[in-house]
């Protein structure tokens, strides 16, 4: 069988998510960019594969898999025992509901293309600026709340899973907009640590731009 192929931008958040998955899981893929910028994720061929045009698209076992956490939760079910998701249901319920809080909460709103229009309509560059900050910093704040009381090294449990997935790639983008991250601790610390792995590393978009 031939070797996956992950259509992603470099920068986008959901692609660096499922970039650290297969990663952390041992998948060796092959990367093909989608440009957001020069409307590529427009380009019929893509939309073939993925009909919603998004990023990231993961070419897998005969299938066209979208959507960042569901591609995840497919690595997990498909590669078990790498901790993406914990066994146990009251652990996985927690997991999601911090990736959640991140992929469904902060990601939709600061989304390229929202936060676009967001810019076109008020007029001015600087409106979108203003609107990554709120948004990022409010959400980053509640997860800094639900982490409260955490005392493992990472999102949760001893190992990287899911809701780090999520966490980091955020923090990349605040830290982007200039998000002041002084008031969650919790997060910084736990970024910090999946920095040290080379899943996370290998994974940081400054690799996965295009030469």
């Amino acid at each position: 069988m031939s070797e996956p192929i992950l259509y992603d931008y470099w920068r986008s958040s959901a692609s660096y998510r499922v970039r650290i998955a297969l990663n952390l899981v041992g998948i060796p893929y092959t990367t093909r960019s989608v440009d957001l910028l020069s409307a590529g994720h427009r380009d019929p061929d893509y939309l073939a594969i993925n009909p919603q045009g998004l990023v990231p698209t993961l070419t897998i076992d005969g299938m066209d898999l979208t959507q960042s956490l569901a591609i995840i939760e497919y690595l997990d079910e498909t590669h078990p025992g790498h901790g993406l998701l914990p066994r146990n249901p009251r652990d996985r319920y927690r997991v999601r509901s911090l990736a959640y809080a991140v992929a469904m909460d902060i990601h939709p709103i600061c989304n390229m293309h929202v936060v676009s229009h967001v810019a076109q309509m008020m007029g001015n560059e600087q409106s979108r600026e203003q609107w990554m900050r709120h948004f990022i910093s409010k959400g980053l704040l509640s997860l800094e709340a639900m982490l409260s009381g955490n005392d493992d090294p990472f999102c949760f449990g001893s190992v990287p899973g899911m809701a780090d997935l999520c966490l980091v790639p955020q923090v990349y983008n605040a830290r982007r907009w200039g998000v002041d991250l002084s008031e969650m601790p919790c997060v910084v610390e736990i970024d910090r640590r999946c920095s040290e792995l080379a899943a996370f590393r290998d994974a940081h978009p400054d690799l996965a731009k295009p030469k």
